[in-house]
């Protein structure tokens, strides 16, 4: 059984505070990073933990502000918040890490590991990504507005829309775009120093196969392997799927 410790990210007005939980073991660990409105007690990131147990592996997930058992709102937060926010829980870990991001969180595991590189701390051992939503703000969320939709975003400040995992609406706030902007990957090589796996869905609806094939256009000097699931969607979350996923963190712990 893994507590629920808190920390404060951020100073002043803009602190939040975040949930993490931390299983202690052996090196490499694995890093955990959830997509948009999820949280660290997901199917996927449950079936990690359980693996580090296994294994006897550090294992690290949290919940971004406003979401899960973090604080804050959700419809505050940004890239930018989220990406400080995973930077300073794994400035709590020790040693090398293998990062594995799903969805929003495999874009935000390649600015975790360019920010760490920048640096001068190369501790992400390799990149693990799930239907990665890289530069979601504007490749997949802006690209699929109408015209309504950019009227609304503009007179209100978020636009909702329906979602095929809750009864709720998906919110995508102005806030949210613009600062995506600052972030965007794409249109440039990205330079990651380790070895990169991409798990895809090839019935995901969300994040489309031809994403994450224009991911691996852009990956040019580093190792990366692609594994389409024919049959997948966007979670990736079945038996199946998750015996897969920790196969491909055990190659990587391995290589």
């Amino acid at each position: 059984m893994v507590d629920v410790r808190h920390m404060v990210v951020g100073q002043g007005y803009k602190a939040r505070d975040i949930a993490v939980l931390q299983r202690e073991g052996g090196s490499p660990g694995v890093f955990w990073l959830s997509g948009y409105r999820s949280e660290m007690v997901g199917s996927k990131a449950t079936a990690l933990d359980a693996f580090g147990a296994r294994e006897g592996l550090a294992v690290t997930r949290f919940d971004y502000s406003g979401h899960g058992q973090s604080g804050g709102d959700c419809l505050e937060g940004t890239i930018s918040s989220w990406l400080e926010e995973a930077l300073a829980v794994f400035d709590t870990t020790l040693g090398p890490q293998i990062v594995v991001g799903s969805s929003m969180g495999g874009w935000l595991a390649l600015l975790l590991n360019r920010a760490l590189r920048t640096r001068g701390e190369p501790r992400v051992k390799a990149l693990i990504l799930i239907a990665p939503a890289v530069d979601m703000t504007e490749a997949l969320m802006q690209a699929s507005f109408t015209p309504e939709d950019f009227e609304v975003m503009t007179s209100t400040g978020m636009l909702l829309q329906p979602s095929g995992y809750s009864d709720d609406p998906y919110p995508i706030t102005r806030l949210l775009i613009e600062d995506g902007r600052n972030h965007l990957l794409f249109g440039g090589p990205i330079e990651t120093g380790c070895p990169v796996t991409i798990l895809q869905g090839g019935k995901d609806v969300d994040v489309p196969p031809e994403h994450a094939l224009r991911l691996v256009a852009h990956i040019l000097h580093d190792p990366v392997t692609l594994t389409l699931v024919p049959d997948g969607d966007h979670r990736l979350s079945r038996e199946e799927d998750l015996r897969q996923l920790e196969a491909a963190v055990r190659l990587a712990v391995e290589e």
